[in-house]
This record gives structure tokens, sequence and C-alpha cells, in this order.
């Protein structure tokens, strides 16, 4: 399944989806009347659905056209930066692991300080609560479920321009239908069928331009949600681990400190209950 995550594979996917869109949208097809001398006949074509849209542009247009502008930037955007390559690179990682082992806290919390990457950003605050692992842990904590909302948000608003695009679809129909109605009214109902019909075709054109902003945006949307989820819970394992390279020894409990040059003297006998009639043991 790992196959089937990679970034040329969401590209593909991505890509497949807008192509099949705009290929439905643009063979379209409509009614025409009849050639003169066969009256009762029809002749149906292929109509591009693209040029009936361009021909009527309005303010609904005009929103839908900037919010699928802004959409495919979020995609392109979303690709790009939700790679491991990019949210958090090997060599970095490997950089904080050797500042670790090599005690080189003050290099390592300017290094974290400027560094963008989602395991710097992660641990910086952790490193300015030490030497106390406890207030470092829930730094750390705090920090990494900072960043992880701040990922989702980004991609949020692909949700955002999908959930909009049907509602201003729709709003672009209702108000052809309504200037349809009004001319066919205002020809006190003898308006011929083929107007009406191109009337309604208009405005079932704005109803296709929503669900083409719709569509993409939402499969990007579920797409880049999974891989963000997946990175940050990596994301998280890793700093856990580089945390507790930096977690000092601890004691043992009830160990006893030994004093340089002294000698360890061996532990005392564990008391044993007294039972009646057996005396108590002595030691030699």
């Amino acid at each position: 399944m790992r196959r089937f995550l990679t970034t040329k594979f969401r590209f593909v996917l991505l890509a497949a989806l807008l192509g099949a869109a705009v290929l439905m949208a643009t063979n379209a097809y409509a009614q025409t009347p009849a050639a003169p001398g066969a009256p009762g006949t029809t002749v149906i074509h292929k109509q591009n659905a693209f040029s009936l849209v361009l021909d009527n542009i309005d303010f609904v247009f005009i929103i839908i056209l900037l919010c699928s502008i802004g959409g495919v930037t979020l995609i392109i955007q979303g690709i790009i930066k939700n790679r491991r390559s990019v949210f958090m690179p090997d060599a970095t990682t490997e950089m904080i692991r050797q500042m670790i082992t090599e005690r080189k806290f003050k290099e390592l919390i300017e290094f974290t300080e400027n560094d963008p990457s989602f395991i710097s950003k992660a641990l910086n605050p952790a490193l300015k609560r030490a030497p106390s692992f406890s207030s470092m842990k829930e730094a750390m904590e705090t920090s990494i479920g900072e960043n992880t909302a701040e990922q989702f948000r980004k991609i949020e608003y692909l949700n955002i321009l999908g959930n909009l695009g049907p509602l201003l679809g729709l709003l672009g129909t209702v108000l052809g239908m309504i200037d349809s109605f009004q001319a066919m009214s205002a020809s006190g109902g003898n308006a011929s069928p083929a107007e009406l019909a191109a009337g309604i075709s208009k405005a079932l054109c704005h109803t296709m331009l929503g669900l083409l902003l719709a569509v993409p945006c939402l499969a990007a949307f579920g797409v880049l949600r999974t891989v963000v989820d997946r990175l940050t819970v990596q994301g998280a394992l890793v700093c856990e681990e580089l945390l507790l390279m930096i977690k000092p020894a601890e004691a043992k409990p009830g160990a006893t400190p030994v004093r340089p040059g002294a000698t360890p003297q061996p532990a005392a006998a564990a008391k044993k209950p007294m039972v009646p009639g057996v005396p108590a043991p002595t030691q030699a």
C-alpha cells in the first residue's frame, strides 16, 4: 500500500480526475430546431459548454474562476510541501541526532530555532525547558499538537472550496432560471421551447462550473489529509526518540550512592515475619 501513497501516484490521480472532469464538461449535448423542409424532426449535435459560459460571463462565473485558481494553487502547494523530504528531511534528523550525541545543546537550540522542519519546530520548545525532563516532554507534546493542527489548517481551505463549489453553481443556476422564466413571462407565455431550453442550458453551466471546482478540491483534500496524518505521526515518533536521547540517566530506586574509595556494603537481609516458636534469624 505504500507505493499507492507516493507523490507520483497522487499527482497522476489528481491529473486524471481533472482531465475526466474537463472531458465531460466539453462534450455537452443540446438540441437545435430542425432544418427547413423537415418539420417535426430535430438534429442532435455536440455543443461546447465552455463557449456557452464565455458568452454569458457574470459575477458567479468570476467568483468560481477565482476560487478555482486558489484551489489549483493550494493543491500544487500541498503536493510539494507534504513530502517526507520537505516535511522532515533525513539530513536534518541526522544532524540533530549527532548534536545530541556530542552534547552540543547550545548549537542544537540555535539550529532548531531557525530550521523550518517539523522535527525542529517540535524539539525547540522542549530544549528551552531543560533540565526538567517532565517539562521538556510536556512542551514537546504541546508543540507537536500545534504543528499538526497548523498542517491540517493549511489543507482545510481545499475542503472549504470543495463545499462552496456546488453552492456557487446552484446560485448561478437559480439566477439563470429566474431570468429565463421572467423572459417567458414578458413574452406573455409565447416563448418558444428552443428559447426556453437555451436559457436553461446557460443556467446549468454554472452547476457544471461549481462541480468542476468541487471535485478536484475534495479529492485533493482527502488525499492530502491522509498524507499529513501519516507524516505527523512519523514525526512525533522521531521527536520522542530524540528527546529520550537527551534524557539524563536516572538512578535506580533504592540504590545507595557510593563515595569514591569506599567499600560497598552488602544489602541488609530482608526481615522475616516472626513465627511463634521459631527464633529470629541472627547475623554472623
